[in-house]
């Protein structure tokens, strides 16, 4: 029988919060150690209340700087740079780094120099690491001997699978994109001096232009789009669900029900527990809670003039996402040690 996977979590934001949550009644997962530069109270005070998920049914008690949950237990550390938290002293299997800050190999290495087995990165690198992965994309190319290991993003990982059943099924020539997405953690509630002028302006008063990086991650993965896809950030006043608008030139233009069905398709057979698909006419915010990676939206596919295509995915920009970054780490377990 596999030995429970023993996780470090380097972020204890939303991110790491989902991912607690979602990992703590997992035989196979322990969660022993877990940095962050909140104070422990607030620590155990958000994982137990979230205003986007509820309370948390089960009890969870915090003793000093540990946290109680079922049999086990988990040390509340103080936050700081990679290297700084010493991970063997918890016999650290794998870190998942969540604070979004850290995107360079040399910084990320520091994990492994303080102890961890392995890192997860929850945001693309911008430097050369071991690996990429998006489960349903590429997640079959894992590798024992992988140290360093980037999950990409939420919206990324979106884009590639609607990318790929559309390309596998019919043939995609170019591509552009719209992510329109709740408001995030660093964007002020109130006008406020910031360098990007745009984010300076409240998140909850406007619909503001950002950029996006997955159209640049996507072309890596995916090399049959190089110089082929691009596309923009629209974050909206709403605290979670978020939408891809995806905009494709397509090889054969196929029916919108031939396009429906590819998607649904794929939800139930190849992609099933990564794509969901509903014949609903939903809004952002039946997306909540969803584990999928992204929920395909039929009412909304469309097609102009017989040249262009038009497709909606829907997506918990937090939840999903933390499932997959789980899945993979459990993924790595069961290659072994290197």
């Amino acid at each position: 029988m596999q030995k429970p996977l023993r996780i470090g979590l380097f972020g204890f934001g939303r991110i790491g919060r989902n991912i607690f949550r979602i990992g703590y009644n997992q035989p196979q997962i322990q969660f022993v150690a877990i940095s962050d530069l909140g104070e422990v109270e607030a620590m155990h005070y958000l994982l137990m209340r979230d205003s986007i998920h509820g309370t948390m049914a089960d009890e969870i008690t915090l003793d000093g700087n540990t946290i109680h949950y079922h049999e086990h237990s988990a040390r509340l550390l103080a936050g700081g740079t990679p290297g700084t938290v010493p991970w063997d002293a918890y016999d650290v299997d794998i870190v998942i780094d969540s604070t979004g800050a850290y995107r360079h190999r040399n910084e990320l290495q520091l994990h492994i120099d303080a102890g961890a087995g392995r890192v997860l990165v929850s945001k693309p690198p911008k430097d050369n690491i071991d690996r990429i992965i998006i489960k349903g994309l590429n997640d079959g190319e894992i590798h024992k001997d992988d140290k360093i290991i980037s999950t990409t993003s939420a919206t990324t990982q979106v884009l590639a699978l609607m990318l790929k059943v559309l390309d596998e099924a019919f043939g995609v020539n170019q591509a552009m994109m719209t992510t329109v997405h709740a408001y995030t953690s660093d964007q002020p509630l109130a006008d406020s001096v910031r360098s990007d002028l745009r984010r300076s302006r409240s998140a909850v008063e406007n619909i503001i232009p950002n950029e996006t990086w997955a159209p640049e991650y996507v072309s890596q993965l995916m090399p049959q789009f190089k110089d082929k896809i691009t596309g923009m950030a629209m974050n909206v006043p709403v605290a979670n669900g978020s939408c891809i608008d995806l905009t494709t030139e397509m090889k054969k233009m196929p029916s919108i029900e031939e396009v429906n069905m590819a998607f649904k398709e794929a939800s139930e057979n190849s992609l099933c527990e990564i794509i969901g698909y509903t014949d609903d006419p939903i809004v952002s915010s039946d997306a909540i809670g969803s584990g999928e990676t992204m929920v395909f939206d039929s009412k909304a596919t469309m097609i102009a003039s017989g040249k262009l295509l038009k497709t909606i995915a829907w997506f918990d920009n937090g939840w999903g996402f933390a499932n997959r970054i789980l899945e993979l780490a459990d993924a790595y377990a069961s290659l072994g040690e290197s």
